[in-house]
């Protein structure tokens, strides 16, 4: 069979979709052998050669030499086949070059359903490809569509699309077809039928890349945040520390009268943050993880794990409603915290050893 033409616009094509002639000419043979198979419910084994370069497509039938033919499409006696050549041999396999008679309508659709199948999987997998660094950033997207599942986010200037599972989403806001947001890119997995890019409104890179965006010192790497605990749509807490000792962590964090934490809180929809400073000393550490309750004192209990006593006034500040305070400070610092308040039997009894030490130092 021989075709130019086809050849031809078959080049454009490869060339306006940007995807490897290679491949896509051993698509299109897999397909026509796949159409001209169903076309003759099953048959011998066909396989198709494509040459761009003489513009010709061949088909070739595959019969093996046996002794007794069982399958007459796949298989040819010795004797028939020493017929064609007498230096054939049982095991042999014979190829026969033809031109396929009535390759009708049916095939030809076949074979088209699977040539725009891969088509779009190969432009799928090249945009993917080229989305491959962004895992870990920060991108703008626009929901284009939301089912009883998924929200589904288009990213980029091709407009490929992101999927934001149910466990990504913040319980609190709403998402509507149009809106605009800011999203992390979680993962980018390319691998065929199951190519994706999940999108994340929940994940504790978002708050980092936001602050990122906000606060240069950061982004400059000289105040470095360590630690993020989160809960989205209700509380965050970071813990952030200055590689240089002119610059105060906070302070940066914060902005002049709150503008860059501010920034943040209003893409988060309100979330509250909290901004510690990190300690290497776990216990010191803990303390400013509590915040904003005010704290008396840590005391180690057993392996990472700490008591901390705070006053009676402000205990439920420092537990949080839910728990949520203390639950954020634990996960922060990897430790176990026991709030208790000053007037409990066990803090009362960390307080009075803590007082006679104090007073054992002074008299020394």
């Amino acid at each position: 069979m021989n075709n130019k033409e086809f050849f031809e616009a078959l080049a454009d094509l490869v060339r306006e979709k940007g995807i490897s002639e290679e491949a896509f000419l051993e698509t299109l043979a897999n397909a026509l052998a796949s159409a001209y198979k169903k076309q003759f419910d099953g048959g011998a084994e066909i396989t198709v050669t494509l040459d761009a370069e003489k513009g010709t497509i061949e088909f070739k039938a595959t019969r093996y030499v046996v002794e007794e033919v069982t399958d007459k499409d796949k298989e040819i006696s010795l004797e028939d086949a020493q017929e064609i050549n007498p230096n054939y041999q049982v095991g042999d396999k014979i190829e026969r070059v033809f031109i396929p008679k009535d390759f009708g309508r049916i095939a030809a659709q076949t074979a088209k359903q699977v040539i725009l199948q891969k088509l779009h999987e190969t432009e799928r997998d090249n945009t993917l490809s080229e989305f491959s660094d962004k895992e870990g950033e920060l991108m703008v997207g626009t929901i284009r569509k939301i089912d009883e599942r998924n929200v589904y986010v288009e990213l980029g200037d091709k407009k490929i699309e992101g999927v934001m599972p149910p466990q990504d989403r913040v319980p609190t806001e709403r998402y509507n077809v149009g809106d605009k947001l800011k999203v992390f890119v979680k993962r980018v997995k390319s691998s065929g039928k199951n190519s994706q890019i999940v999108v994340s409104r929940t994940a504790q890179g978002l708050v980092k890349k936001l602050f990122e965006e906000q606060v240069p010192e950061i982004a400059q790497g000289i105040v470095e945040i360590k630690e993020i605990a989160r809960e989205a749509g209700h509380r965050t807490k970071m813990a952030i520390f200055s590689n240089d000792s002119r610059v105060d962590a906070v302070g940066a964090c914060v902005g002049n009268r709150g503008a860059r934490v501010n920034a943040v809180v209003e893409e988060l929809g309100g979330e509250k943050i909290d901004i510690i400073l990190w300690n290497e000393d776990p216990l010191a550490f803990i303390y400013k993880a509590l915040s904003p309750a005010t704290v008396l004192s840590v005391t180690a209990k057993d392996e990472r794990s700490a008591i901390a006593i705070v006053p009676d006034d402000k205990l439920s500040l420092a537990i949080g409603r839910d728990g949520q305070n203390a639950r954020l400070a634990a996960r922060l610092t990897g430790w176990k915290i026991d709030v208790k308040s000053a007037s409990s039997p066990e803090a009362a009894e960390i307080l009075a050893t803590m007082e006679s030490e104090d007073g054992e130092e002074d008299a020394e």
